[in-house]
Parts: structure tokens; C-alpha cells; sequence
């Protein structure tokens, strides 16, 4: 019994004696490979690409609020009333200044300008006839103060007539020499016959100095109707120039009403809004469209009442929208408000934006920055330096041939370089290339 324990007991010992030997051997071979595999790993070191950064004079800004509308904007209605015949545009439709929106129904203006440009053709042949009437009545009064020896525009009078004057004369010879013989009669030098005589000859040219007035009367008179006739050709003259001046301003309306039809775009810029149909009948007080310019926006701004002493007219602000995060739109201020809003205390700026390929809609909210006229010196390095992980901005600095890692408080960009509002100065290196490998404390080849 004693020999079975001894020996079961010298088994158990052997056994474990086995064991330890095999696990140390095992350990001794792990120890020996990882020695080998220690002596075989070289120090890691990363290739990059180093920037200095740089000190540059950066504008400064502050951040408002603002929405944008359109420069100009209006209302298109017909200048006369009528049916819609033809429309030439749509919500969104580009239209210049001039072009035509619609046209209205012009047949009753055409056919009224057809009938007055009759008229106008047949007063102005009235016209050439009563010209023609009153150089016919002056050539008759010229014809017949001919006739009477006178010159045109000379002064007619009875008495001077020359028929008038020389029987005149010739009474008044008679009248003397009657006189001279009555005289004689009385002293018995002439005979009563001889007297008689010349009684008879002074009364017969009283006869006829009658009948000389009489004929310069009637010439007197054919004078007088043929001025008369003058007269009336020149009235018949301003009669029709009357009448074709008439036809002339009833033709003009004509076309007026006819270039009235054509409903034209008074500005240029892109419809927003369509309110006409082909076929339908529009009045003077219907809009058919509005058109609004959006070349140039107008950025209406709310400067907050800390603000207000750094806004002046002539200032450069910087416009972002949510529907272009990664553009900015650059503007000038032109019209600042002369009082603060009594609500909301803010003072209401309006900037000029180009909206440079209408990208910009009037109606969008925007986020403003207003350039101030001092700059302030700004650290800048390559966007390319910059590590982003997550909300936090890292940088790799390079000294003495490994890398330091520093978190950043990033600013504006400017073209491919960033602001670095801390955590870098100025003539540091920061690299710029192979930045997702590089870590801190790494070794690092320039």
C-alpha cells in the first residue's frame, strides 16, 4: 500500500516538473522573438510641407441682420382700357425697358386713324383751293386799281380820282372866267350872249365833275368788293387750315390710341407677378404685371443702437445667405435712416449688392458684415494647416524636426489663407501637407 502511494506521488511531481520546464521554455522563446522584433523597429518619421505665418493688416468688421429687396420695383396697367389680343411674357420672364408685354385690340383706332387721314388729304385740298381764291381776288383788285392808275397799297380817295381832278380844274377855270364876264356884262364891255355862253360851258363841266364822281364811286366800289372778296378767300383759307388742323390732332389720337394698345415694360428686370389672359378685357386701374430690377439689390440692414456710430454712407459690407453658405456678396452702404426704430431699437441701413449672376433673390434674409476703416494686424496661415475635429480646429506646429499640436480659434478666410485668432504666432511653421498622419510629439521631415 505505502509503495502504490510513493509512486502515484513521484508521477504527480514529475509531471509537474514537465510543465513548468515547457511553460518557461515557451516564455523564454516569446522573449527571445520580441527582442529580435525591438532590435528591427526604426523611430517613425513623417514627410510634410511647412508655411510661416504671416502678420497682414485685416479689415474689421462687425455682424447685422438684413433682407434683401429689389431696387426698383412696379405695377404695369394699360393706359387705355381694352381686350387683351396677344401677352408676351410669364412669372420669371427677363424683359427689358421698351419691350412689349401685351397688346390690346386696335381696330377701332386704326379705322378711326384711316378716316382722319382722309380728312386731313381733303382739308388740305380745301386748303390749296382757297389759296387759290385769294390770289384770284388779289389779282382783281390789282386789274382794277389799274384800270383807276393806282399802285398797290396806295390810298383811294374820290377827289383825288384824276378824271375828277381835271374836270375839276376845268370848273374852276370855267367859274373864273364866268366870274370875269359877269363883271364885263355889267359894264357893257361883253354881250349877254357871250355871257351866256360861258354860264353854259361852267355848268356843263359842274355836269360832268358830277358824273366823274359818279365813275370813281362805282371804281371806288369795285375796289372795295374786290378787297371783300379778298377778305373772304383769306377766311375761306383759315376755315380750311382749321379744318385740317383739326383732322391732324384727331389723327394724332388716333395713333396715340393705337401706341397705347401696345402695353410696354417700363423698366428692366423679371416679372414676378402675371395677372393677364389673351381674350381678356383690362382697365386703366388693372395691373396686368409686376416687374421688379434685381441687378441691383437693396440689402436693408438692422444695425443694433450699440452699432449705430460705426455705420457711415460709403461703407463696404459683405452679405451671406443660407442658400449660398460659401459665397459672399459685396455691397456698399448708401442710405442710412435718420432715427432709430422706436420697438425693436435697431437703425435701418440700406446697402447696394450686385447681384452678380441673379443669384440673389429680393426676399432673402442675409447675414451682414460691415467693414470698419481701421484694419488690425491679423495671424494668417493656409487653410491647408487647418485639422478639423469636430467642433475643434487643430494645427500641427513644426519645431526641432517633430510636431506640436495646438487647438486654434479660426477668424475669416481670406482667398486660401485663415485668420488664427489664437494659438499661433507670427513666424511659426505649421504643416500643410500629410496633416491627417502627423500627431504630437511625432518626428517630422520638412
Amino acid at each position: 500500500m505505502k509503495t502504490r502511494i510513493i509512486t502515484k506521488t513521484a508521477a504527480y511531481a514529475f509531471l509537474t516538473l514537465t510543465l513548468s520546464l515547457l511553460i518557461n521554455a515557451c516564455g523564454n522563446s516569446k522573449a527571445e522573438n520580441a527582442a529580435k522584433v525591438n532590435i528591427n523597429i526604426e523611430p517613425q518619421i513623417i514627410e510634410t510641407k511647412t508655411a510661416r505665418a504671416i502678420v497682414q493688416n485685416m479689415p474689421t468688421y462687425f455682424e447685422a441682420t438684413g433682407t434683401l429687396a429689389s431696387d426698383a420695383q412696379t405695377d404695369v396697367a394699360p393706359t387705355v382700357g381694352g381686350k387683351i389680343t396677344a401677352v408676351n411674357f410669364d412669372i420669371g420672364s427677363y424683359v427689358e425697358r421698351g419691350s412689349v408685354l401685351a397688346q390690346l385690340d386696335d381696330r377701332d383706332a386704326r379705322i378711326r386713324l384711316e378716316q382722319t387721314e382722309a380728312q386731313i388729304a381733303q382739308a388740305q385740298s380745301n386748303v390749296r383751293q382757297a389759296q387759290a381764291q385769294v390770289e384770284q381776288a388779289r389779282a382783281n383788285v390789282r386789274q382794277t386799281q389799274s384800270r383807276l392808275g393806282l399802285t398797290e397799297g396806295s390810298k383811294f380817295d374820290i377827289e383825288t380820282f384824276s378824271q375828277v381832278r381835271a374836270t375839276q380844274a376845268q370848273l374852276d377855270l370855267a367859274e373864273k372866267e364866268l366870274g370875269r364876264f359877269e363883271r364885263l356884262l355889267e359894264t357893257g364891255d361883253v354881250s349877254r350872249s357871250a355871257y351866256d355862253q360861258r354860264k353854259a360851258q361852267r355848268d356843263q363841266l359842274r355836269a360832268q365833275l358830277d358824273e366823274s364822281r359818279s365813275t370813281a364811286a362805282v371804281a371806288v366800289s369795285a375796289i372795295r368788293t374786290a378787297q371783300a372778296q379778298v377778305e373772304m378767300a383769306q377766311a375761306g383759307v383759315g376755315a380750311a387750315q382749321a379744318a385740317a388742323d383739326a383732322a391732324r390732332t384727331q389723327t394724332e389720337t388716333a395713333r396715340k390710341a393705337i401706341a397705347d394698345a401696345v402695353i410696354i415694360a417700363p423698366l428692366t428686370g423679371y416679372v414676378a407677378e402675371r395677372t393677364a389672359d389673351v381674350g381678356e378685357f383690362v382697365s386703366t386701374t388693372q395691373k396686368i404685371a409686376t416687374i421688379v430690377r434685381t441687378s441691383i439689390l437693396r440689402l436693408r440692414i438692422d444695425v443694433p443702437e450699440q452699432s449705430v456710430g460705426q455705420v457711415i454712407v460709403g461703407q463696404g459690407v459683405s452679405a451671406q445667405v443660407s442658400a449660398y453658405p460659401d459665397r459672399k456678396f459685396s455691397g456698399t452702404v448708401t442710405r442710412i435712416s435718420p432715427n432709430l426704430n422706436a420697438t425693436s431699437r435697431v437703425l435701418v441701413v440700406e446697402a447696394e449688392v450686385e447681384n452678380v449672376g441673379g443669384l440673389l433673390k429680393p426676399g432673402q434674409f442675409a447675414t451682414v458684415r460691415i467693414t470698419q476703416p481701421e484694419p488690425k494686424p491679423t495671424v494668417m496661415i493656409p487653410v491647408a494647416a487647418v485639422k478639423a475635429d469636430g467642433e475643434t480646429n487643430k494645427v500641427f506646429i513644426i519645431t526641432g524636426g517633430r510636431a506640436e499640436e495646438r487647438i486654434v480659434k479660426t477668424g475669416v478666410l481670406e482667398n486660401d489663407l485663415i485668420e488664427i485668432q489664437q494659438g499661433v504666432q507670427e513666424n511659426e511653421f505649421v504643416a500643410i501637407s500629410n496633416i491627417g498622419q502627423i500627431y504630437d510629439g511625432v518626428s517630422v521631415r520638412q
